[in-house]
């Protein structure tokens, strides 16, 4: 899996091995996805440089995970611009909604956190993992 690449590289499906994501010519559905991987299995700076090889840097789901890469990089500050940056580009991304809430409430910005929660609620999310997962860390049940 793409886990298991370092630096830069994604695990190429066809060829069976890791490739440099920049050269790799593969879509940009297939970076992100490799991107996305890395950053949950704590990969966050390798999973910026898979994001630097996506083509559409201005798509909401990008700019989310570059902000959910930096902020558990310890970068909350980086994080939250672009969350911001997410939520401008497509005010309905959920994710972004859901993981901006989660940094809120790691910096103790509780009412804050709350806006987000009815946000996704009111854009038709409450049955969604975004809603779920921010509901949760209010409730110190977890945190993402």
């Amino acid at each position: 899996t793409t886990s298991e690449c370092t630096s830069g590289k994604i695990w190429d499906k066809d060829k069976k091995e890791c490739v440099d994501a920049k050269k790799s010519g593969l879509d940009d559905d297939t970076l992100f996805k490799a991107a996305r991987e890395l950053a949950y299995d704590g990969q966050y700076e390798n999973s910026l440089k898979v994001l630097d090889a996506v083509r559409d840097q201005t798509s909401a789901r990008v700019l989310n995970y570059r902000g959910y890469a930096n902020r558990k990089a310890g970068r909350m500050d980086i994080g939250m611009a672009y969350y911001r940056k997410a939520i401008q580009t497509d005010a309905n991304y959920i994710l972004a909604r859901s993981y901006m809430g989660q940094a809120l409430v790691q910096q103790g910005k509780i009412e804050e956190a709350k806006v987000q929660l009815i946000e996704i609620r009111d854009r038709g999310g409450e049955n969604t993992w975004a809603y779920q997962a921010l509901l949760q860390t209010l409730g110190g049940v977890h945190r993402y």
